[in-house]
């Protein structure tokens, strides 16, 4: 299996929207979509579930967005957290956020919330789905995002414990070398866009990804053969 750089990454989106003429918010939305059929499909029924969609302020937030209107749309009972304020979204994670406020689906920002506060939205999660910092997440995790990532981790021991779902990376996972922070989603699922990570194949990476599926995002067919996929 073909598995990538975090600058591969970088380099497959740049030359899809700068040289494919393919709008990034298509390539958002296209991830979003086709990461939620992936989700719905891991469920007997996605009705019954009760989904906690995690967000920071990137474009890994933006994804997590589109899912939760997806997963709404399917039936699923979603709340969105915002891990960050939400001034701090920009671009099309914004247009996102401004479509999921628009559409009535329940948000709380927690960001510079309490333990408990965050322990209170997540406590009757069956499913928490990780879309805090994705492959551009390097180095110590701090702020908030530690305090999200944190109290998932605490939510993981209580039972009955939720399904994880990472969203391209776990966060606090450093995709090019397989090591995590201290503060480290670990998924029971990871849904990683166009290709694997360089960093899945490390001996340590299998407790923080666990299964991994590739989830295709629509670059156009050009785009994957010039760099190699």
């Amino acid at each position: 299996m073909v598995a990538i750089s975090r600058a591969q990454v970088r380099e497959v989106d740049r030359m899809a929207v700068e040289d494919f003429s393919v709008p990034g918010i298509v390539l958002m939305e296209n991830a979003g979509r086709n990461a939620s059929e992936a989700i719905i499909d891991m469920f007997d029924s996605v009705s019954k579930q009760d989904v906690v969609v995690v967000v920071g302020p990137g474009n890994n937030g933006g994804d997590g967005l589109v899912i939760a209107r997806y997963l709404e749309l399917a039936g699923a009972r979603v709340r969105i957290v915002l891990a960050a304020l939400s001034n701090r979204l920009k671009g099309d994670s914004l247009t996102n956020l401004n479509i999921v406020t628009q559409s009535g689906i329940e948000i709380f920002c927690l960001a510079g919330a309490s333990e408990e506060r965050w322990q209170a939205v997540l406590a009757s999660a069956t499913c928490v789905i990780d879309a805090i910092l994705g492959t551009g997440g390097t180095g110590a995790i701090r702020g908030d995002s530690k305090i999200a990532i944190d109290s998932i981790d605490k939510r993981m021991k209580i039972t009955p414990r939720p399904v994880i779902i990472a969203i391209d990376v776990p966060s606090g996972f450093d995709c090019d070398h397989g090591t995590a922070d201290e503060k480290c989603i670990r998924a029971d699922t990871t849904l990683t866009f166009v290709a694997s990570k360089q960093g899945f194949h490390a001996a340590d990476a299998k407790q923080y990804i666990g299964k991994v599926q590739v989830v295709d995002i629509g670059v156009p067919r050009a785009v994957r053969a010039r760099c190699g996929l």
